[in-house]
């Protein structure tokens, strides 16, 4: 498994685009996860976070304004 920092750097050198690939690519995963157990611990937190990440990213830009 790759270290979070390697990850980190990885994710740095995305090109553009390609982040919201990595994004729907991570939801589709969890998304299938959900579909055969409703009440998978990982993905339910994954959905969660990323919940949590999109409306801070929304508070954040409307503050920008």
């Amino acid at each position: 498994m790759t270290s979070a920092n390697a990850l980190w750097e990885r994710l740095g050198d995305l090109k553009d685009g390609e982040s919201s690939q990595v994004v729907t690519r991570l939801f589709s995963t969890y998304e299938r996860i959900l579909e055969k157990d409703p009440d998978n611990t990982e993905a339910l937190r994954f959905f969660k976070n990323l919940e949590n990440a999109v409306d801070f990213c929304q508070q954040c830009n409307l503050n920008r304004r």
